[in-house]
């Protein structure tokens, strides 16, 4: 009998086409299974641990919505666990198909009920039952011999969000609790919107920019190189006035049958030394707070080729202020560490990308946070601004958005207070409007372009949207609202007092008077559990009863 070592073994591989595959002898490799297999803790989990574990709790589940390997996990957990519980500061993103993967991902079976199937198409139909779409139809005129009419249509997604995705799912599986609701001692909450006008220079370079990007798009209309551009560059040009050069977009060209480059505008450099009128109103405003003994937080987005951070550190420290730049080379686990060393040192300003603290950090020694730039994630605005408004603050905490008057940054700040508005009604905020006159706006980049084309604002003001959210904080807690003390107010225009915490019943005491509803249901109906799968194996010990 031969060897099986020296036996060549062939496999011959079909192809779909009318070539032949010649055979080819190669080794039928197989895990020889002396050693031990490495696998996913996860995927682990979901084969041979169902049922073993009575809760999965997952925080910050919004950053699991999307189509990645962790948003996989989470519905592999949600299928071995009898319960999972999910946590979040930011529900919502501002459109209606933001819930679509988690609602798949924890409630599958409600989901198909309601006829969804797991992927594109399901989240089309998902988006036309509970978010707002906007289908723009154009007709060319049919005055051509040889040809008829055109008609096209483009369905775009706008923020907003139906009432009924509230009653349908969000009502019987979510808590909304606040600070409010479990801490009656937390101290007043103020944002402040305040708008610069720019300096002369400045604005003549800011709309000759303007211009010629307004000129490129209705150039190269729908092409999102065009697009991208005027959003980066119209945001960051005011706090940056040098060094961007010459700006290029791509178009596919169908002769040479590949993209080619074209010229978008030409950038003027202003002087870097020069002290520009925003940032002579963020040195001023910190001093005013640094006068009262308050550290300050300062969140800029732009880090990276073209850094603000560097320069703002730069013009604080000209101005005889302490000041420190958080990176993103900080490991995330050092970085409270990294901001105790820096309070010990001194330091009186800490300059960073609001993302870097956007979870797992209280910044209670840093009671004013001031963003400089506001950047364009709802999620990453809601949670850097709430770093220091925590349990365990004890002063007035303020929060100001600094922008550029008459500016694609106003724009900005006014479309994301738009989707604050959004999301804080879906997390069960019905006082004001309601859900159905939410926006009137495209998605953020589409908006921003469209109201650079038409040179005019689109809906209300910025100043006038983030007081309609103070006005929101204020309608559902008024008890709560009280004036604050003058040494602690803001001297500065449109200054948004949100109120303070409500001291309301304790939530023990409301559930225990049978009052308030938990995950949609009575406090007396979770008492019954459903029953329980078999245990992976029969020693299992069980921590619930």
């Amino acid at each position: 009998m031969p060897e099986f070592e020296k036996v060549k073994i062939s496999e011959t591989v079909e192809s779909r086409g009318d070539k032949s595959c010649r055979p080819f002898h190669s080794a039928l490799w197989q895990a020889d299974a002396d050693k031990i297999r490495r696998m996913a803790p996860i995927e682990f989990i979901g084969r041979y641990m169902p049922g073993w574990f009575d809760y999965a709790i997952c925080d910050e589940i919004h950053q699991l919505a999307g189509d990645t390997a962790q948003g996989n996990a989470l519905g592999t957990l949600a299928s071995c666990t009898d319960r999972i519980v999910g946590l979040t500061g930011t529900l919502l993103g501002g459109y209606a198909d933001d819930l679509f993967n988690t609602l798949f991902r924890l409630e599958a079976a409600r989901m198909k009920e309601h006829g969804y199937e797991w992927g594109t198409t399901g989240r089309s139909s998902f988006t036309q039952d509970y978010g707002v779409l906007e289908t723009i139809t154009k007709v060319e005129p049919s005055d051509n011999r040889c040809s008829k009419s055109k008609t096209t249509s483009t369905v775009r997604r706008k923020p907003g969000a139906s009432p009924l995705l509230f009653g349908e799912f969000l009502m019987q599986l979510c808590a909304f609790v606040f600070l409010e609701d479990i801490s009656g001692e937390l101290p007043p909450y103020e944002e402040g919107y305040l708008s610069v006008p720019m300096d002369p220079l400045m604005m003549a370079a800011y709309r000759e920019l303007e211009d010629a990007i307004r000129k490129a798009l209705k150039e190269h209309r729908g092409n999102r190189s065009v697009l991208s551009t005027m959003l980066n560059t119209l945001l960051l040009y005011p706090d940056h006035p040098y060094g961007l050069g010459t700006l290029y977009g791509t178009e596919f060209d169908p002769e040479a049958k590949h993209n080619v480059r074209f010229v978008i505008a030409e950038t003027r450099d202003l002087p870097e030394e020069r002290l520009y009128s925003k940032e002579r109103k963020l040195v001023d405003e910190i001093k005013k707070e640094l006068a009262e003994g308050r550290r300050c937080q300062v969140f800029a987005v732009y880090t990276r080729k073209h850094d603000v951070t560097s320069r703002l550190q730069r013009i604080l420290s000209n101005e005889g202020i302490r000041t420190a730049v958080l990176k993103a080379s900080v490991d995330t686990s050092k970085r409270e560490a990294w901001y105790a060393r820096q309070i010990k040192e001194g330091v009186q300003v800490v300059i960073s990308h609001p993302k870097l603290v956007e979870t797992g950090l209280d910044l209670l020694d840093f009671k004013t946070i001031l963003f400089y730039e506001s950047g364009y994630s709802l999620h990453t605005l809601r949670q850097a601004s709430r770093r220091s408004w925590r349990i365990g603050q004890r002063r007035p905490v303020r929060v100001k958005f600094l922008c550029y008057e008459g500016t694609m940054q106003t724009a900005c700040l006014r479309l994301m207070g738009k989707k604050l508005l959004v999301a804080l009604t879906m997390e069960g905020k019905f006082a004001g409007e309601g859900l159905q006159n939410i926006d009137e706006d495209d998605d953020m980049l589409s908006a921003m372009a469209r109201e650079l084309v038409e040179r005019n604002g689109i809906g209300e003001s910025a100043d006038s949207v983030w007081k309609a959210l103070s006005a929101e904080h204020q309608k559902l807690f008024p008890a709560a609202s009280h004036s604050i003390d003058d040494a602690c107010s803001i001297e500065a225009p449109a200054s948004l007092p949100i109120n303070q915490a409500d001291p309301s019943t304790l939530i023990e005491e409301a559930i225990a008077g049978d009052s308030v509803l938990i995950f949609g249901q009575r406090p007396g109906s979770l008492l019954g559990r459903r029953p329980r799968g078999r245990p992976a194996v029969p020693e299992q010990a069980s921590l619930f009863s």
